[in-house]
């Protein structure tokens, strides 16, 4: 199987995650992890170390996430939808900031990463905004905008061509995510 059929295979589980998710669906992170799995060989071929990274741990969280949508929360029935303060915003963004710094030097220094310190960006924003799409927090989809956008530059330096269409697409399907789980939301704290 060649390097575009494998990516075009992954970009097709990517956006079945992705509207699953919008959806509050479980199956997106089955999904999630069959992508996952074929990126991890993309990224590693076309030396984005920190990509290929990146998704073993999607691979992992893939499994975290299903737990937290079908079993987790205090009642063992799964996650609503939440959201963070501006003191959890801040810290959370400040990590990222900082990771990126240090995991881009050392691929600058180190490797033959190309972009290191935009993938590093890329990759650090994705765990965060991953763990908040596992806990259900509202403004995962705010963040994934802006970690989308530079994915979208770091994959057309990189050509994989068919990739960067699904994070363009991904930028318009963000938007719905946050408005359809932002009713939700207000749907909630009105039952309570």
């Amino acid at each position: 199987m060649s390097w575009l059929s494998l990516e075009a295979l992954a970009v097709v589980f990517s956006l079945a995650y992705l509207v699953l998710a919008m959806r509050e669906n479980s199956l997106c992170w089955f999904c999630a992890f069959i992508g996952t799995a074929i990126y991890i060989w993309v990224f590693g071929g076309v030396s984005l170390y920190m990509g290929s990274l990146l998704h073993v741990y999607y691979l992992v969280m893939a499994v975290y996430g299903w737990y937290q949508w079908r079993r987790g929360g205090a009642d063992h029935r799964g996650v609503s939808i939440s959201r963070w303060g501006l003191e959890q915003h801040l810290c959370a963004l400040l990590a990222v900031l900082l990771v990126s710094a240090i995991s881009g030097y050392l691929l600058a220094e180190h490797t033959d990463a190309h972009l290191p310190y935009l993938d590093s960006f890329a990759t650090w924003g994705g765990v965060l905004t991953t763990v908040m799409v596992a806990r259900k927090i509202l403004e995962n989809w705010l963040y994934w905008i802006v970690v989308d956008g530079a994915s979208i530059y770091l994959y057309l330096d990189r050509e994989l061509y068919l990739t960067a269409g699904l994070f363009a697409v991904y930028l318009v399907l963000v938007v719905f995510g946050f408005v359809r789980w932002r009713r939700h939301y207000i749907e909630q704290q009105s039952a309570e």
